[in-house]
């Protein structure tokens, strides 16, 4: 038994033994009242018998009067002690289950984080002094907001109640379980610190039972779980109680968030770096979220080519954060992480936003590519969203490309297709991102109105390489003309694959072989040398080039 619940029944045989005092006092009421009682009736009682027989004159008044009260003394304090003992019964009983209760998790019957936090600095400050340590294990469901999505709340809790149970029957002699909310368990299992081994163990056939399909009416949920293990040997001093308790459940929470990012269904060890990798995780979170707040992410552009005469079509949208502390970060970086904390739908209208006005500086015949994240496909009101961005900036429809991926058609087939059909009625073209890579057949492409394939440049960088590449997207192209698609190739980076792919057909490419991404002021200077400025901003410099005085600075103002 853990100290804790030693701790909670001494509270709760104190409180009782203060309860039975007050049932003591109106016990002792009651014998004096008896005891009384045999006085007095041994002075009344002889004389009152005689009186009713007639055989002796009237007893005194008073002392009958008296002796009548101490009867009813009795029974009232008799009555009003068996009533409040039974009370007692009750409140104490109440107050038990309500100490049970808030020791617990309703929903498993495990322990809760307060209990479990408790127990663990017990058993930390008692293990301090002996050749034993503690492992505590996080243990965290792998898509369980899909799992209730899917199945409902109903079906989620028993999912919930089915791995306490699988988990708790694992657990050795003096091993706790705690569920610390949603689909949070913690685990503290002692062990000897000089075979870990059997920590592994534990874990390994934990993650294997949990993976056995949980069944829930006609249906067959399959859970898995990622897994930290942290030990009470990392930790400097154990004898810290709550808050050692708290350093190392901590511990264990980061080597689980290890084990999510490197593709779940796995558990690790604690190590330093990853709380290192942690805090840089939680500098960047902050950093964007105050970044795009104070317009620090902006649109680069890409040249997009049309292979075959080498002419300039438009450019792609490519996002860059310019950090005052990290300099230029890339979108590999940043973009995953704006998606996992919700803010990729600000950061793409604020670059879509960007985009539109530099744009709108260009030749009229230049299009502009934007890609689009999965997590803003899951959005119903993102076509409506973007025409509103559209009419807002007074930017062509015509001239905007919209690139999504093809893991975006396998979330919600319908909704995608009504919002591409929606944007294409409105004249913006759409572009299926690195195809390829993903899943789509070619009843999907068929059923869904696309405008353009880009092939990934994963494809295109196996021309330099072999032979075999350039037969993929000989198929590639075959299949694209098969359903009137025109091709982009990404990732032309240099001679020997722009000549590769000019001889398999008409297509547009893009790549480092015709230059890096470039800010918008970069954009501007090039088009300017290639005389694909819109007319109004031309309209502009020439006005300029015939002024005088500070004119060329404020047109430049203007003109950016």
């Amino acid at each position: 038994m853990s100290k804790v619940a030693g701790r909670g029944k001494l509270a709760g045989g104190r409180r009782r033994q203060a309860e039975r005092r007050h049932d003591f006092v109106t016990l002792g009421i009651a014998l004096a009242a008896i005891i009384l009682f045999v006085g007095t009736a041994g002075v009344a009682m002889p004389t009152l018998i005689r009186a009713w027989q007639g055989g002796a004159a009237s007893p005194d008044v008073v002392l009958t009067n008296a002796l009548l009260l101490n009867i009813a003394l009795i029974l009232l304090g008799w009555s009003r002690y068996k009533a409040l003992n039974a009370e007692l019964v009750r409140r104490c009983a109440s107050e038990e289950e309500a100490r049970r209760l808030a020791d617990i998790d309703h929903l498993t019957g495990c322990h809760n984080r307060r209990s479990l936090t408790a127990a663990l600095a017990d058993l930390l400050a008692e293990r301090a002094h002996r050749e034993r340590a503690l492992a505590v294990v996080a243990v965290d469901l792998d898509n369980f907001k899909q799992i209730n999505d899917l199945n409902g709340h109903q079906a989620g809790d028993e999912v919930l109640q089915a791995i306490a149970r699988r988990i708790g029957r694992l657990l050795p002699e003096g091993g706790l379980l705690a569920r610390l909310g949603g689909d949070e368990f913690l685990c503290v299992v002692p062990y000897h610190p000089q075979v870990p081994d059997r920590i592994d163990q534990l874990v390994s056939r934990m993650i294997e039972t949990v993976a056995t399909p949980v069944r829930h009416e006609t249906a067959s949920i399959d859970v898995t779980i990622s897994v930290g293990v942290a030990s009470s040997t990392q930790l400097d001093d154990p004898n810290l109680g709550t808050a050692s308790a708290q350093k190392l459940m901590h511990k264990a929470d980061i080597a689980m968030y290890h084990a999510k990012k490197q593709g779940k269904n796995r558990y690790y060890w604690f190590e330093p770096p990853m709380e290192n990798e942690l805090r840089f995780r939680n500098e960047l979170e902050s950093g964007i979220r105050k970044g795009i707040a104070l317009g620090e992410f902006r649109p680069y552009y890409e040249q997009q080519i049309d292979l075959e005469t080498g002419r300039l079509t438009g450019f792609e949208m490519l996002a860059r954060w310019q950090s005052p502390e990290m300099g230029v970060v890339g979108p590999d970086i940043f973009i995953p992480i704006a998606e996992e904390i919700g803010v990729i739908g600000d950061l793409s209208d604020r670059l879509m936003s960007q985009a539109f006005e530099d744009a709108k500086q260009w030749d009229a015949e230049l299009t502009l590519s934007v890609n689009i994240s999965p997590v803003q496909m899951r959005d119903p009101w993102f076509a409506q969203k973007l025409l509103k961005l559209l009419v807002k900036h007074n930017f062509p429809a015509s001239r905007l490309d919209i690139e999504i991926t093809e893991s975006c058609l396998h979330e919600n087939i319908g909704m995608v297709r009504s919002m591409i059909t929606s944007l294409r009625n409105q004249g913006v073209h759409i572009s299926l991102d690195d195809f390829g890579t993903g899943y789509s057949s070619l009843a999907q492409l068929r059923s869904l109105p696309f405008d353009r394939l880009k092939i990934d440049r994963a494809f295109i960088a196996e021309l330099k390489e072999d032979h075999h590449g350039g037969k993929l997207i000989d198929a590639i192209i075959s299949m694209g003309d098969g359903l009137k698609l025109p091709i982009t190739a990404e990732g032309v980076e240099n001679e020997q694959v722009l000549q590769a792919l000019r001889s398999m057909g008409k297509l547009k490419g893009q790549g480092y072989h015709y230059g890096k991404p470039e800010p918008a002021e970069k954009v501007l200077e090039r088009l300017g040398r290639q005389d694909l400025l819109s007319k109004q901003v031309d309209s502009n410099v020439t006005k300029v080039n015939f002024g005088a005085g500070d004119g060329p600075r404020e047109s430049g103002a203007k003109a950016g």
